[in-house]
């Protein structure tokens, strides 16, 4: 519907038969170092407006509602359900039929689900996973924010490089 997104900027997107990518969502396919996130959407899924989906893949017959976000590497299996908010962290496995609360953040294989306000077992969780490596392929320590964010930058500054030649068309 009006306003999506999809951008094979790294990788590709695929989406399956009769799956639905509703207004203002954003579907991005990336890359980190030599590591391809494509997005890829089986068939008969709905998704909701406002959604962003980074190289993830979200099986077939699976609900992904307003406002959620999935990262690289995450997989919603068949029949699960991602409420409005929830965030799937990079290579969370949700099993089938599986459903995340609003507003929650889920990490890991098996998977676990946090509430916003766990600021320090979410802190340990997302860096535990490697998320920096991950994302944008970037290898400071995680007390390091200021290494970490330049190296994000850079990596996707390389990645949006190709652009510099892109023509506007009005």
């Amino acid at each position: 519907m009006y306003g999506s997104v999809l951008d094979s900027e790294g990788s590709k997107v695929e989406i399956g038969e009769c799956s639905i990518i509703c207004e203002n969502a954003v579907l991005r396919a990336t890359a980190a170092g030599n590591k391809e996130y494509p997005v890829l959407i089986g068939n008969n899924v709905f998704i909701s407006p406002q959604t962003t989906l980074i190289g993830c893949r979200v099986e077939s017959f699976s609900y992904i509602a307003t406002g959620a976000t999935i990262l690289q590497g995450a997989i919603v299996h068949s029949g699960a359900a991602v409420a409005v908010g929830a965030f799937v962290h990079s290579y969370t496995v949700v099993p089938n039929k599986f459903f995340i609360p609003p507003n929650t953040i889920a990490i890991g294989d098996p998977i676990k689900i946090y509430s916003p306000d766990e600021k320090e077992k979410l802190a340990e969780a997302i860096a535990s996973i490697g998320f920096a490596k991950i994302a944008f392929n970037a290898d400071a320590e995680w007390d390091d924010r200021f290494a970490r964010y330049k190296q994000a930058t850079e990596t996707r500054s390389k990645e949006f490089e190709s652009h510099f030649k892109d023509k506007i068309l009005m």
